[in-house]
């Protein structure tokens, strides 16, 4: 299993995420809400995100509602509990 990473020191938003090639799974961690997975994700999506000068507005346009997502139920932090 290959899985990548990259922090965002800078983002208000986004701490880090992850994605696993083989699965086409995104991993965001959001300062905020905690961690979410995203299914069925292109690499070249993870990989531009990475490159992203804003990677809130990235996310904003190129994720949020384009991909099945649930909440990743091992790192619960904030927000209800589903």
């Amino acid at each position: 299993m290959l899985m990548r990473a990259c922090r965002f020191n800078k983002s208000s938003m986004i701490e880090r995420v992850a994605f696993d090639d083989e699965a086409r799974t995104l991993s965001i961690s959001f300062r905020q809400t905690g961690k979410y997975l995203y299914y069925d994700v292109p690499a070249i999506i993870f990989e531009e995100l990475c490159k992203a000068a804003s990677v809130g507005s990235f996310f904003n346009e190129q994720i949020r509602g384009r991909f099945a997502c649930r909440r990743d139920p091992e790192r619960r932090r904030f927000g209800p509990t589903d």
